[in-house]
């Protein structure tokens, strides 16, 4: 962000962008929301980092987060051909061959 584009200091914005989540998901306070819209209203720097964050949550929010399934083979097969084994408490050891 770049000084010369508005009179907002560079650690006035930063403090500000923390916010941009909580801005983005409507959980701020009103007075820091109606701040936050006063700052943007006025900082194109500003503007553009809420514009891509809004466009990145969107896109993550459309993204399917559920792992694909995997036979039921693989972990034995990756953890055999990296030399480890899966100990009887579910951790994963050196070494250790079946």
């Amino acid at each position: 962000m770049s000084d010369h584009h508005h009179s907002h200091s560079l650690e006035r914005c930063c403090a500000l962008m923390a916010q941009l989540n909580d801005y983005l998901d409507g959980e701020l306070p009103p007075d820091l929301c109606a701040e936050l819209d006063a700052h943007l209203a006025d900082c194109p720097d500003c503007q553009v980092v809420l514009d891509t964050l809004g466009k990145t949550v969107q896109i993550v929010r459309t993204l399917d987060l559920t792992p694909p399934e995997l036979p039921a083979d693989v972990e034995a097969r990756l953890l055999a051909r990296l030399g480890l084994t899966a100990g009887t408490t579910g951790h994963t050891t050196w070494g250790q061959h079946r």
